[in-house]
Parts: C-alpha cells; structure tokens; sequence
C-alpha cells in the first residue's frame, strides 16, 4: 500500500486546501507590505495634486505653491489658530475640518488674494474645489470643482475648464450680505451673483450651488476683518483758555 504523503497527497481536499490557504495568505502578505511601501509616495502624489490646484485656481503655474503660498486655519470669528494638523492636511478630510470649526485659508503672499477649499454633495457623491477670491475678499479670480461619480456629460461637466470659467469675475457680496453664487437652471442670464447650471445636472448643480453658499458663510468673518476699516482715533481737543 503507497503512502499518501503529506495530507493524504497532492490530489486530497485537505491539501488543496492547505495549499489555497497558504497561497492566499502569502499574496495578502505581499500585497499589504506593498501598500505600506507605497504608502508615502501615494500620499506626497495628492498633496501635490491639492497644492497644484490651489494654485490653478488663482490661475498660477503648477509647482509654485511652495513660493508663493501662506497656509493658515482661521475659526468662525475668523481668528486665525493653531491646530494639530497643518492647512494642507485637513484637506484630506475637509468636512471633519468644518464640523470642527477649522477652516483652511491659503493666501498669496504677494497679492493678496485667498483661496478657500469647498466640500459638499452631488447626485451621487462628493463634490468638493477650490475658490480664489481677490484681495477684496469679494470678487472670484478662480474657481475648481472636481468630483466623485457625477454623470458623465451631465453633472460632471463642474469638473471642466469651459464650466468654471463663467464664476471668474462673479461678487459673492449684496452689500455687507454674503449671498454666494446662485447656480441657475436656464441661464443666469447676467444676474448678478448667478452662473449657469449645468445642462441635464440639475442637481448637482443645487448641490454645487449649495456647498459654495455653506462654505463661504464659515468664512464670513473672516472675509469682513480682512476688508474692515480701522476706526480713525479720536483726538481730544483742548481749548487753551
């Protein structure tokens, strides 16, 4: 009588089983020692992604975050504050930043102009971009929006250059309200305030309509102490007698 060897042989179930085990257990091995590897580099690859369209959306060249951006985070006072992560980072998880009262400001050093990042939801998903407003703290010099499953052809045309381009230039202030932008089923037909929405999206359109308005508003304060006048110091006369 042969042996069977180990696990009754090559062709019993136990050890067609053993050796599936073991082979999964081996690829899993290897597949998270090189997602771990990988790790660092994927992360440095969308910090570059964040800070390249920072930049864009003031309409400057990739690579110049570095030179020409101050990152900061300011509170619903718009009081700048110290947090445990930096500016950038909280873009990872950007709707925690908000529902903790964080919010991230990236200002050009030289002119002035800030850019304020944006979170909300489409149709399907996220939708989340990037608003640069001049130095006035009211006029749009840029806007990026980006997507996480909107309709091709529909709602994910926010994500192209050609839908963007018509909020340069737009005022998000009535006054001393912050109104935001309203996003207009059937053209906006030069309203002030207002873009087209989207042909077919109608609602990603509402939902990039409302993540623009709920964002900016936590930035409200800060927009006003950044355009403030300073009160003129009064000075006391006294009659010589």
């Amino acid at each position: 009588m042969s042996k069977k060897g180990f696990l009754g042989g090559k062709n019993s179930n136990a050890y067609i089983v053993f050796y599936s085990t073991v082979m999964v257990i081996i690829v899993a091995v290897l597949l998270a020692f090189t997602s771990l590897s990988l790790k660092d580099r994927q992360e440095a690859n969308e910090l570059n992604e964040k800070k390249d369209a920072i930049v864009a959306s003031m309409g400057l060249a990739k690579g110049s975050y570095d030179s020409v951006i101050d990152a900061y985070v300011v509170n619903k006072e718009g009081e700048v504050i110290n947090t445990t992560a930096t500016p950038l980072k909280k873009l990872f998880d950007l709707p925690a930043s908000f529902a903790a009262g964080e919010y991230p400001v990236f200002e050009n050093k030289t002119t002035g102009e800030v850019v304020l990042p944006l979170t909300g939801k489409g149709l399907w998903d996220d939708i989340w971009g990037y608003i640069a407003l001049g130095a006035d703290m009211n006029t749009i010099k840029g806007a990026i929006f980006d997507h996480a499953g909107e309709t091709p052809g529909l709602g994910a045309e926010i994500a192209t250059p050609k839908y963007q381009a018509q909020f340069q230039g737009q005022t998000i202030y009535e006054g001393e309200q912050l109104v935001g932008i309203n996003v207009v089923k059937g053209g906006a037909q030069g309203a002030a305030h207002s873009v087209d929405a989207v042909t077919g999206g109608t609602k990603t359109s509402d939902g990039l309509e409302n993540m623009i308005k709920d964002c900016l508003k936590c930035y409200d304060a800060f927009f006003k102490s950044r355009t403030a006048t300073p009160e003129a110091e009064v000075v006391e006369t006294v009659n010589a007698e």
